[in-house]
């Protein structure tokens, strides 16, 4: 299985070629919330996406019916596409599928329209409400606009959902259910209750004072993740099929691991046992050594618990090879996308394979002996890379692992 495009709506980036230069040249995107007046919360800042021009992919109406996870995915699925070159409108439309997670869906939308009922009365709540918030709308949507009849449905699985969506993409076409996939992950949930519901559960970063060193996984002083919104799609398809029509192909979609912890509906099993797990079972689908990887897109939330379990479960799998691996964590700059966050790391990993260039994790200034590897400290570092795993780890006990290698013709 091999990806031959890649769209990305991002904090750094409205595309993949924006993304990309501000992951390798270590620009964040983090400041203060503009969507809303957060001025009475505890935690005022996010990773916004901003200039994004919905009406660029779709009409006027169809914005205004979309909640803007939609919106991103419909963008980022968009610009997948193209990037693939794939004729969609050639192609046997039953043999071509769609798989989008999304964490939480449309809570904008949501939150909106519980305010009309309580301010005026259930007969004023949209009869657009339910089809503009459900969490499958962005791959029902996406399928609509392709005319994709393949297998089609919406992962949910908090921060791995847009990896599950990506790994059942692969397993879908490894079944012979499909040929070719768009999938990743899409998410929008800079809003009042979200920001208010992390804040109070003390999962969120409180520098409101220094927004942009905010987000600083594996660091010392880190203190929470950083909230993030866009979307991550790629199109995936059996490596014939692409080569058959003369594909560019950026990366090969090699293994799939995914575990529950079944211990803590918000912290990581001890010692990580379930990511180490997951990482392993991804190498064996994959037959690669552990000794062929040379890079981790970590999950690196800049949580406390997170990033140390997180190391201890890369030492678990990887033994003595674990130091030679260049770890980073690229929410050090897109923040954290929740269900969106897997499709943009996946985009940033495939592109470490195909360039040689693995992108910094920045503002690590200090170091947490608990956290004892190489996470590429706030420069990018050129490597030949043969394979790279990216790892999304999701509340719920949640553990997903994709193994990429590059590709070989």
């Amino acid at each position: 299985m091999v990806i031959t495009g890649l769209g990305v709506v991002s904090p750094v980036g409205l595309d993949l070629a924006s993304t990309w230069d501000s992951l390798i040249h270590g620009r964040g995107g983090f400041g203060p919330i503009t969507v809303f007046d957060a001025s009475g919360f505890e935690v005022r800042f996010a990773a916004e996406v901003k200039g994004f021009e919905p009406t660029k992919w779709m009409s006027k109406k169809e914005a205004r019916l979309f909640d803007k996870f939609v919106q991103f995915a419909v963008a980022a699925s968009s610009m997948a596409v193209d990037d693939s070159g794939f004729d969609w409108e050639g192609a046997d439309s039953n043999r071509f599928g769609v798989i989008i997670g999304t964490g939480i869906g449309g809570m904008g939308v949501f939150e909106k329209q519980h305010s009309v009922l309580l301010e005026r009365g259930p007969r004023r709540v949209s009869p657009f409400f339910i089809p503009m918030m459900i969490g499958n709308m962005a791959s029902g949507q996406v399928s609509m606009q392709y005319g994709a009849k393949g297998p089609n449905y919406a992962t949910v699985s908090a921060c791995s959902s847009g990896a599950h969506a990506v790994g059942e993409a692969f397993r879908a076409i490894q079944r012979g259910d499909a040929d070719v996939m768009l999938c990743g992950g899409a998410e929008a949930a800079i809003t009042p209750l979200a920001i208010g519901g992390f804040a109070s559960m003390k999962a969120l970063s409180t520098r409101n004072d220094a927004p942009e060193h905010a987000s600083r996984p594996f660091d010392l002083e880190r203190d929470g993740f950083v909230m993030g919104e866009g979307a991550g799609v790629a199109v995936l398809e059996e490596a014939a099929h692409a080569k058959s029509r003369g594909a560019e192909i950026y990366a090969e979609l090699a293994g799939y691991g995914m575990t529950a912890d079944a211990y803590h509906f918000t912290a990581p099993s001890p010692g990580g046992e379930g990511a180490a797990r997951a990482m392993s079972l991804a190498l064996q689908d994959g037959c690669t050594a552990p000794e062929e990887v040379g890079h981790i897109n970590a999950h690196g939330t800049s949580t406390p618990l997170n990033d140390k379990l997180e190391t201890m479960a890369i030492h678990t799998t990887f033994g003595d090879h674990a130091r030679r691996i260049l770890v980073n964590s690229t929410k050090s700059m897109t923040g954290h996308l929740l269900g969106a966050a897997a499709g943009i790391e996946l985009a940033a990993t495939a592109m470490a394979l195909k360039t040689g260039i693995v992108p910094p994790t920045v503002n690590y200034e200090n170091v947490d002996p608990q956290c004892d590897l190489d996470y590429v400290p706030n420069e990018a570092k050129e490597a030949p890379l043969c394979a790279a795993i990216t790892n999304s780890l999701g509340f719920g006990g949640h553990n997903v692992s994709l193994l990429l290698r590059r590709f070989e013709p």
